[in-house]
């Protein structure tokens, strides 16, 4: 069973940058396609970016492009999600989740939540002035 532990989020000015990170335990998050969801109050659960097994297919939703950059450092099993020019309506509680399907090595998505196997509890991130 694998274990997604989130953190790096927190309360940030708009405008202002954070890193989240997704560490595993149990097992190597490289056999992993990893996506990256959030969700905000009374709001449903949003697809953010996501980064193939083989790290060579990434997608970002619409509204995140050119601003957030998501990454993985297999030597410290972590997959991080750069986020830049944060705006108050990116604020939300942002979720990293493991797919180990089939098609996981040249394949994530960010519109099928269904298709990830495993999840983390989230972290929180607040952007306000």
């Amino acid at each position: 069973q694998l274990q997604l532990v989130e953190s790096g989020g927190g309360l940030v000015q708009p405008g202002g940058s954070l890193r989240l990170s997704c560490a595993a335990s149990t097992s190597t998050l490289g056999y992993y396609a990893i996506g990256w969801f959030r969700q905000a109050p009374g709001k449903e659960r949003e697809g953010v970016s996501c980064l193939s097994r083989s790290g060579g297919i990434t997608n970002y939703a619409d509204s995140v492009k050119g601003r957030f950059t998501i990454s993985r450092d297999n030597a410290k099993n972590t997959v991080y999600l750069q986020m830049n020019s944060l705006k108050p309506e990116d604020t939300a509680v942002y979720y990293c989740a493991a797919d180990q399907g089939p098609r996981a090595y040249l394949y994530c998505s960010t519109n099928r939540p269904a298709e990830y196997d495993y999840w983390g509890q989230g972290t929180q991130v607040t952007v306000s002035s």
